[in-house]
């Protein structure tokens, strides 16, 4: 199925603290299985570089494409440019996230009763899409695109001493050149589901399809991160992109009306391992 004629639907619903979790969805005037929920990294957003480009891409092979921001991504909903509300961001946690990930399944489950969902996670937000999948019944696969291998792999574990110290730790933006805030809520939070929120264990237990994707030129995550989830759960399938960087090619902005070449394979790869 290929289809030109897209839509967008948008929504905004209340997530952890209260706080607003945006989002959209794209899709064709045709009649899909499958709802693709995308989580969103790390300093990442819903409306990110080539985000929307990707999916139409899906919507146009069929498959319904919901993003969103979480309500602690920074990312205020009167203004979807970049990551603005810095206190926000300082007090995201992933179980802030879990929070919110669920929430926005079951907005989408009420809204899309009769589709199947996929989560497709990028980094942290795979992190996040492997705990979900793991224990959430409404998803049926699941994609993740250089998933960590741990949360606290975010940071330098000789940092939390100065960090449990001083409350908080600034984080350099590469792209921004912000000095962001990280609360050592977030510290708190990681130490003390260190035993839920183990990925090896999520991953070695998961009983549906997994695409685990990584690019070999990541400099935040090493294929061998992908490769010993492949291990742990043999029943997945492994992507490797010789060449790929953490984002396969795309940056933010981005003014191309094409996907970079690396995530457009992925794409497609994604796209057929959905409708398999």
């Amino acid at each position: 199925m290929n289809v030109n004629t897209l839509s967008k639907e948008y929504f905004k619903i209340s997530g952890a603290d209260d706080k607003a979790i945006v989002g959209d969805i794209t899709y064709a005037n045709a009649y899909p299985d499958y709802l693709v929920i995308f989580v969103h990294g790390f300093k990442g957003f819903k409306d990110w570089g080539t985000h929307e480009l990707m999916a139409e891409a899906f919507a146009k092979a069929g498959v319904y494409f919901m993003k969103f921001n979480f309500s602690h991504s920074g990312v205020k909903p009167e203004d979807l440019s970049d990551v603005n509300d810095l206190q926000s961001f300082s007090n995201n946690t992933p179980t802030k996230e879990l929070y919110d990930l669920d929430k926005v399944i079951t907005y989408a489950k009420n809204r899309f009763p009769n589709l199947k969902f996929v989560l497709l996670g990028h980094s942290r937000g795979g992190a996040l899409s492997i705990l979900q999948a793991t224990k959430d019944k409404r998803i049926i696969k699941l994609i993740t695109l250089a998933a960590i291998p741990s949360f606290r792999s975010l940071w330098n574990k000789e940092d939390e001493a100065d960090w449990k110290e001083t409350g908080v730790r600034y984080i350099l933006n590469g792209r921004t050149k912000q000095q962001m805030p990280l609360s050592v809520g977030l510290l708190n939070d990681v130490l003390a589901h260190e035993i839920d929120y183990n990925l090896q264990s999520a991953a070695s237990s998961l009983n549906k399809p997994w695409l685990i994707a990584q690019g070999t030129e990541d400099s935040a995550v090493k294929v061998e991160v992908a490769e010993e989830f492949h291990r742990l759960q043999k029943a997945s399938a492994l992507l490797i992109l010789t060449g790929g960087n953490h984002v396969l090619g795309a940056s933010h902005p981005y003014a191309k009306k094409e996907l970079p070449t690396d995530l457009q394979y992925f794409v497609d790869a994604s796209i057929a391992f959905i409708v398999q």
